[in-house]
């Protein structure tokens, strides 16, 4: 399935929602997030991991692949006053000079990469001892909720989707590092709540690689239409969506 999210750029930089505090608080005990580091975030879309450690005063720059997400990553920046540097870059070649990283994040893009080279461009780019976190705040589906009700929607406009039934944990991640040198791994998830009216459900949606990343334009108008009628025949118009976090945190050699 071929994806391309600056086609939904709009909507990923407006529904997406963005990593709770609770996640960069726990980030500062293991060193992350801190005043005046170096910090590289990788696919970063539209900047919302990047974001905060500029907010808490780190360093930060960010790559992606898409200039029409950075360019709404810097219409965000400007709104709450912080300066990210920002490069068209693929996360597999990191234009970059050996150790000028303290640390390297990767928020929601991890399994779009080609992990075995990201991590040797990864830990080149990192300082001895840097630090790399992988981090995901997925929807999850449970029983009949409208999380599993919207996947079987997205499934019926687009079978190849893969995206469908995920428990927000990927224990896969821990191997990789580790054949890839990365040492200290830890982990950590817990779960929590979002509310979003009706409209900003179907924006969250279309934000997504299922749909408005992937679909033509005349399928995305139809998926849209057909799950705001679900939205307003079975549910309120402010809806309880659950979410998990999972972070890896690990060192380059």
């Amino acid at each position: 399935m071929k994806v391309n999210f600056g086609l939904t750029a709009k909507d990923y930089s407006k529904y997406r929602a963005g990593y709770p505090n609770e996640l960069y608080e726990r980030l500062k005990n293991y060193g992350v997030g801190i005043k005046g580091q170096s910090i590289l975030d990788i696919g970063t879309g539209t900047g919302y991991l990047a974001r905060t450690f500029a907010k808490q005063g780190a360093r930060v720059t960010g790559v992606d692949i898409s200039d029409e997400l950075i360019e709404e990553a810097k219409k965000l920046d400007e709104k709450v006053h912080v300066h990210i540097r920002y490069l068209n870059a693929r996360a597999e070649h990191l234009p970059f000079s050996s150790s000028e990283f303290d640390v390297v994040s990767a928020g929601q893009c991890w399994h779009w990469f080609q992990g075995d080279q990201v991590l040797k461009e990864v830990n080149r780019v990192l300082h001895a001892h840097g630090k790399l976190i992988i981090v995901h705040l997925d929807w999850i589906p449970l029983d009949s909720n409208i999380v599993s009700k919207t996947e079987e929607l997205i499934l019926s406009y687009n079978p190849k989707w893969k995206g469908a039934g995920g428990t927000g944990v990927y224990p896969d991640w821990l191997t990789q590092v580790a054949i890839g040198g990365f040492t200290d791994i830890e982990t950590f998830t817990f779960d929590l709540h979002f509310k979003y009216s009706q409209e900003a459900w179907r924006g969250r949606i279309r934000a997504s690689a299922g749909v408005g990343a992937s679909l033509p334009h005349e399928r995305i108008a139809a998926f849209d239409h057909q799950l705001k009628e679900l939205l307003q025949e079975n549910y309120p118009n402010i809806i309880e969506i659950p979410h998990r976090v999972f972070c890896l945190v690990c060192e380059s050699n």
